[in-house]
């Protein structure tokens, strides 16, 4: 079981608490722009699609972006 999860754990985390929470407070802020009729169109739809991937990527910790540049936001254990 053991290698299995080994095998199947790919990404890396990348993504820290803070970053967690700032990416779920802007997707909730455009989640809100949306329902309240604030914004539309296309518009809308490009941030709703970005407020998914921020959600998404907040959920498993992981962001293909920072992989990309080498970027992490979780804190270093002293």
């Amino acid at each position: 079981m053991l290698i299995l999860y080994h095998k199947f754990r790919i990404m890396k985390q990348n993504i820290g608490t803070l970053d967690r929470i700032i990416r779920t407070i802007v997707a909730a802020i455009i989640a809100i722009l949306f329902f309240t009729n604030i914004i539309s169109g296309t518009v809308a739809i490009v941030l709703l699609i970005a407020a998914t991937v921020f959600v998404l990527t907040s959920t498993i910790r992981f962001c293909p972006i920072y992989k990309l540049f080498n970027i992490s936001t979780i804190e270093k254990e002293k």
